[in-house]
């Protein structure tokens, strides 16, 4: 289970509400282009038909292009999908209103959790009008980040909906009218909500808005620090953002040869596992730095990342070369610093330890560069059978 499962599940709800309504019909799902990307995977698995709404400059829902397609589909309107704040880190000024002209035009409003960090303690899905919600136990809950597993994918409900929450074979549970089990356990991988029983009763109310106020604090004051090295992609009419925000790299390709990746794999020689890169925008760096980190942590971050900016500056002033840098070169193993021959045209301090308190909890990647979008196409590269063959040896001859 995991957060798409719960959009499919809160999808799936919706229609089965609107199917006893006499609406079985409805399968318009609008999508702003702001999105995450399961959004339309969800909606299209749940037998609906996607209809993109366009996201303005500022990262913001196009409010005009919303009402337009609303009221163009409004007999067959199912829902909409909307994340708060987006995906593109922006709380949408514009959420209430956006929420009646689809409640004004037969559809119900699934909110996407993803952000929901953003939100505990100052608002709720609830409070802002939304129909259905799943939470994110993972980036607001405390569980762990599983890699696919374990996961949960719980959603919230409005009042109308709750007689069509799943059901299940053999389990009590769900609503009187509610839709086919969605999971083969009832609950999910349900042992994980321990943790966040605990994260929620230790911090009580006062806690998490605490939590989220340090979560939104910590995200602008990277902004504030890295505005002037890095362009912030979007952020709202008073220059700050929500939880977190997209640093534009594209530029570098063009002055530099330089990509994100490239970037995002220097990170690693500082000691940082790189934030969520190209998305949602294509040669971005998405960072989300949550309220878990200290002061001293996120200044670290922020003093890496200007070293990191200064090196691409010396490419670009042809201080250092395009194609054999620091950058691009990127990361540095154990192997290659401490190898007899060291063939770069920088020092072995600068690509292993570029700053001094590198030193004090140094990790060396276990293997360097790799060419990721390679491996992602071709996720078995098999060698010929012929290359396992090893030599026959003569047990007698060696005893010998």
């Amino acid at each position: 289970n995991s957060g798409a499962a719960g959009e499919y599940t809160g999808l799936m709800v919706i229609r089965e509400y609107q199917k006893n309504k006499g609406e079985g019909h409805r399968n318009i799902c609008l999508i702003p282009a702001s999105a995450h990307g399961t959004n339309p995977a969800s909606a299209v698995m749940a037998g609906m038909q996607v209809v993109v709404v366009k996201t303005d400059e500022r990262g913001n829902i196009d409010m005009d292009d919303l009402r337009e397609k609303a009221e163009a589909n409004k007999e067959s309107l199912s829902a909409i999908m909307v994340t708060y704040p987006s995906t593109h880190g922006v709380f949408e000024e514009g959420i209430v209103d956006l929420i009646k002209i689809i409640h004004d035009n037969g559809g119900q409003v699934y909110m996407d959790g993803a952000n929901m960090n953003a939100q505990v303690g100052l608002t709720s899905p609830g409070f802002i009008g939304a129909d259905v919600c799943h939470l994110n136990l993972h980036k607001t809950f405390g569980i762990p980040h599983g890699g696919g597993g374990p996961g949960v994918g719980p959603i919230g409900v409005a009042e109308h909906l709750k007689e069509f929450l799943p059901s299940h074979l053999f389990v009590e549970t769900g609503g009187a009218k509610g839709i086919p089990a969605i999971a083969s356990a009832p609950f999910g991988s349900a042992l994980v909500l321990l943790i966040s029983y605990g994260y929620l009763k230790l911090l009580g109310g006062k806690g998490l808005t605490e939590a989220t106020k340090y979560a939104i604090l910590n995200a602008n004051y990277l902004l504030h620090q890295l505005k002037d090295y890095y362009p912030i992609l979007y952020t709202g009419k008073n220059g700050r953002v929500g939880h977190e925000m997209i640093l534009d790299c594209n530029q570098f390709s063009k002055t530099a040869g330089i990509t994100v990746v490239d970037i995002a794999k220097r990170m690693m020689d500082y000691g940082f596992h790189a934030p969520t890169v190209a998305f949602p925008v294509h040669g971005t760096l998405m960072v989300e730095p949550t309220e878990s980190e200290s002061l001293s942590e996120l200044s670290y971050f922020v003093e890496a990342m200007k070293t990191i900016r200064e090196e691409i500056k010396a490419v670009e002033e042809g201080m250092a070369e395009k194609k054999n840098n620091l950058v691009t070169n990127a990361p540095h193993t154990a192997e290659i610093v401490i190898a007899d021959e060291f063939a770069f045209p920088y020092s072995r301090e600068e690509a292993a330890y570029p700053l001094p308190w590198v030193r004090d909890n140094k990790y060396f990647p276990p293997v360097g560069k790799i060419d990721d979008a390679f491996g992602d196409r071709n996720l078995c590269a098999c060698l010929p059978v012929s290359d396992y063959e090893e030599p026959v040896i003569d047990v007698k001859e060696k005893e010998l």
